[in-house]
């Protein structure tokens, strides 16, 4: 087969495996797994093929004219370079990965069916976005995944947080693509095509007549699609849905469609400084803000989708230097991690039996009873904390060393103050990135919450799933960054001295402070004369320690909102945790400046029409309904009445004819 045969097949398996386990569902359940599954593996070994014979040299270019319409043509186009290649090659892993794991994860869902599916045509939309080369096609797969996410995300129906989180990820993330939509419209207008190649050529020879207005209008979508400040609120919400949904947007889909969206077209925001400068601004509030979030989260989930925005914001700091090899490097490298880390996250979660118990400050004694989940976990975080020799620092240092060099004036693809703000900002997000990493860790498997049944031995296949990723985890960054050059740009991926030394001390200073934080409060914890415990009615252990934490004394009430008994945020934070653990309150001041004053607008247009139009309807009807009455009244059937009516009428008239012939 030729490339273009191979890489059309890629997306399209996944579609047909869907479409056949929506059919077969109910008929025939036993195909559902095979459904599943084998579709996505067939896809991953074919994005591999891909990727060897495309091997880093000339994009592979193939298009057809989907239909004529008269303007500007829409061309069923693949473009698939470098870039191209490898996140194809990404997406087909996770996406495998999370199917493996949903068999044993969701063996007991009677909605799996359904559920497989999704996941199926989740995966064939993000490889459509991967490999299309054609911007309306692409937009095809760019809003398949936004209604997949929907269902996905509210797969527990049944529950008020699944359904309003799959409403708000949906909403919030069409309000992005409006403006993503004009965008693009303008953008074919000035190119006059929607293929990805003429466009990028109309850049390079100055045809854009709207770069700045062109690059905001994209960018609005991006934020919301790859959940960046002031767009990112869907995205902890979002983990009601099951667990592998969850590793699945935050690894390879979904919210890294806007990161590789903007590597693919970054020469049309290069044609505007002012583009640059917001979009470094964007990165550096998202990063410094989600870390500070995820610090206060108990939710082992929500930490994770906080760290996600993150590491989102590292990928857009470097698009906002220019430099889209390090953004696509640390997208790979965090697409492995962080699938790790939600992966081990659901075998917590399904070694406590039940969803409610993500929250950290209720887990003890895991460390033992889920080996493979502490020890694949342990090396995700370490490469979330971007600690060498593990991927997530590798590819984190390219993003810090290409900001520093537009500090240095080594490059000047990107403005002077996007280089200084990148730079600052992924400095202190590496402090807080440990932190944080370092928190869940003890938190989750040295906690001292009440310790939950022992719903027996994972199965086979989550385990499993969660050692494969760990290699990547391991080790893709040590040769990624000699390798990835020639399948990019070209440019030096290696870390640098001064951000390594700056970088690396930081994240290795933010874990030591967290761990000496941790043992502080673990030291008041132990404090807590446990015998108390029993003689206090209603009250159990976590909740008294919880109390003699924020008091430095064994009190016993009521506790119900007291921290968590040894939490090292709360100390790290001060009086700033109470802000950071509700996002700082942005879905308050969202709600403030936009639900209400659209509420107020739609009680005032239910008024209007209650009172003002239905009274002019009701209005209007009155009239003839009060002749028609009249009328009907005089609808006796007598017969004397109407002659006695006739004969007055005939009077009147002799009258008025009467006076009339006089008056003339």
């Amino acid at each position: 087969m030729t490339t273009t045969t191979l890489a059309v097949l890629v997306p399209l398996l996944p579609c047909l495996g869907a479409v056949a386990g929506l059919l077969l569902g109910r008929t025939a359940p036993g195909f559902v797994r095979p459904l599943a599954v084998l579709p996505t593996l067939t896809s991953l070994v074919l994005t591999a093929l891909v990727a060897v014979r495309q091997g880093g040299d000339a994009a592979v270019d193939a298009a057809t004219e989907l239909t004529p319409t008269g303007s500007v043509p829409i061309e069923l186009a693949l473009h698939i370079d470098g870039f191209a290649a490898l996140v194809a090659v990404l997406v087909g892993l996770v996406a495998s990965c999370v199917q493996i794991y949903s068999t044993g994860y969701l063996r007991d869902d009677p909605r799996y069916p359904s559920y497989a599916a999704l996941v199926s045509l989740f995966t064939s939309a993000m490889l459509l976005v991967v490999y299309s080369g054609d911007l309306m096609v692409l937009l095809v797969g760019w809003e398949v995944m936004g209604i997949c996410s929907y269902f996905l995300v509210g797969h527990y129906w049944e529950t008020p947080q699944a359904r309003a989180a799959s409403l708000k990820a949906f909403l919030v993330t069409k309000l992005g693509d409006v403006p993503f939509l004009i965008g693009l419209f303008a953008l074919a207008t000035d190119a006059g095509s929607f293929r990805v190649t003429r466009i990028l050529g109309t850049v390079v020879s100055g045809g854009l007549d709207h770069p700045t207005l062109i690059a905001l209008l994209l960018l609005a979508g991006v934020a919301g699609k790859s959940a960046q400040f002031p767009l990112h609120t869907w995205l902890p919400d979002a983990m009601a849905g099951p667990t592998p949904v969850s590793a699945l947007i935050h690894a390879a889909t979904m919210v890294a469609a806007g990161v590789y969206f903007i590597a693919r077209l970054l020469p049309v925001f290069e044609a505007s400084q002012a583009a640059m400068v917001v979009m470094a601004v964007m990165a550096a509030v998202t990063m410094t803000g989600s870390a500070l979030a995820a610090l206060a989260q108990d939710d082992i989930k929500r930490v994770l989708a906080y760290s996600t925005i993150g590491q989102l914001g590292y990928m857009t700091g470097a698009l906002a230097v220019a430099d889209r090899g390090a953004a696509v490097f640390h997208l790979l490298s965090h697409g492995a991690f962080k699938a790790l880390l939600f992966l081990a996250a659901g075998v917590i979660i399904h070694a406590a039996g039940t969803n409610s118990l993500a929250a950290m400050s209720r887990m003890r004694n895991l460390r033992d009873r889920i080996p493979d989940a502490y020890w694949t976990m342990t090396v995700a975080l370490l490469a979330l904390a971007a600690i060498p020799p593990f991927s997530g620092f590798f590819s984190k240092e390219a993003v810090l060393g290409v900001a520093e060099h537009v500090v240095t004036g080594h490059t000047e693809h990107a403005p002077a103050a996007a280089g200084w703000i990148v730079l600052v900002a992924g400095l202190v997000t590496a402090v807080l990135t440990a932190a944080y990493a370092m928190r869940l860790w003890l938190l989750a498997f040295r906690g001292r919450g009440t310790e939950a049944p022992d719903h027996g031995r994972q199965p086979l296949t989550m385990t499993v799933v969660l050692w494969v990723l760990a290699v990547p985890s391991l080790a893709l960054g040590g040769f990624a960054f000699r390798v990835l050059p020639d399948w990019f740009d070209g440019r030096d991926l290696g870390p640098t001295l001064t951000t390594s030394v700056l970088g690396t001390g930081l994240a290795v200073a933010g874990g030591i402070v967290t761990y000496a934080a941790w043992r502080h409060t673990t030291a008041y914890a132990a404090r807590v004369p446990l015998g108390a415990v029993a003689a206090h009615p209603g009250g159990d252990a976590a909740r008294v320690e919880a109390e003699a934490i924020a008091t430095h004394e064994p009190a016993y009430g009521d506790i119900a909102h007291a921290p968590d008994p040894a939490d090292p945020g709360r100390l790290l934070l001060g009086p700033l945790h109470r802000h950071a653990a509700a996002g700082f309150h942005l879905d308050a001041v969202y709600t403030a400046l936009f639900v209400r004053p659209v509420r107020a607008g739609a009680s005032l247009v239910r008024f209007l029409d209650r009172e003002v139009v239905e009274t002019y309807v009701r209005g209007a009807g009155a009239l003839p309904r009060w002749l028609g009455t009249a009328v009907r009244r005089s609808q006796t059937g007598n017969v004397q009445t109407y002659v006695s009516a006739l004969l007055a009428g005939t009077v009147v008239l002799a009258v008025a004819v009467v006076l009339v012939a006089t008056g003339a």
